[in-house]
């Protein structure tokens, strides 16, 4: 994983891009019996005024920026700020039996307002606990380091992943797959669940995502002397160093 991929203010770009590249990825190793189609749905919430710059799924409405003329007689007030009511959008991957139209697999790819403590996580976290109740399979993919990830029962010690694949089968529930890594290893790549004795496509994200930033042309966006946001540890900063000397 790229980890500059994930600065606030570029992952909308990432986070549609991804949407759109699994299902042009998929829908050939899914046909005749499979479609994947992004859907989407939108929602209003109150967001504090940080989580609006650079936020992916967050429509953003100007307002004016005149100062206010008071009289000289009028005591000075405190400039203070009244939540926002933000218009929401919410993207995800559903692969559909064509034939009858039944959702087989829901597929979701995190973003900020999905993790951040606040009405957008409690939202998601509604309809993921929804997609588990229902008898869907579910694909959880969450590719940033920000935030604390979605909730799960370790059956092991809990481990700590900088990254972390979600695959939870219908037939297997309430245990499901995980595929946790880190930033200085590979992207693991995982089946996708479809109905038992169909044939099951992998998804490969680590490809996808290096074709995707060169047809994004991401290399002439990020600022690679800038640190990833957010920061690195010491050891990962070093490995990132080493990494991008050898494609200087």
């Amino acid at each position: 994983m790229n980890p500059w991929l994930e600065r606030p203010s570029l992952w909308g770009s990432v986070h549609a891009r991804v949407i759109v590249a699994l299902a042009d990825d998929l829908n050939p190793h899914l046909r005749p019996r499979y479609q994947a189609e992004v859907e989407e749905y939108v929602y209003v919430a109150t967001l504090d005024s940080d989580e609006l710059l650079g936020k992916p799924d967050i429509t953003i409405h100007k307002v004016s920026e005149a100062k206010a003329v008071y009289s000289p007689v009028s005591p000075t007030p405190i400039v203070v700020e009244i939540p926002q009511r933000e218009e929401i959008r919410h993207r995800w991957l559903e692969v559909r039996d064509v034939s009858s139209g039944e959702v087989v697999t829901v597929i979701e790819v995190l973003s900020p307002i999905n993790k951040r403590p606040g009405e957008g996580r409690a939202k998601y976290e509604q309809k993921r606990n929804n997609v588990l109740a229902s008898s869907a399979h579910f694909v959880e993919i969450d590719l940033l380091r920000g935030y604390e990830p979605l909730p799960i029962r370790w059956r092991t010690q809990r481990r700590h992943s900088d990254y972390r694949l979600l695959v939870s089968r219908v037939g297997n529930r309430p245990l499901s797959d995980l595929y946790p890594f880190n930033v200085r290893e590979p992207i693991p790549r995982f089946p996708l669940p479809l109905r038992e004795g169909d044939s099951e496509p992998i998804i490969d994200l680590g490809a996808i995502l290096s074709s995707l930033y060169e047809r994004a042309n991401y290399d002439l966006t990020i600022d690679y002397n800038v640190e990833p946001d957010p920061p690195l540890t010491l050891e990962d900063a070093a490995w990132a160093k080493e990494i991008l000397k050898l494609k200087a």
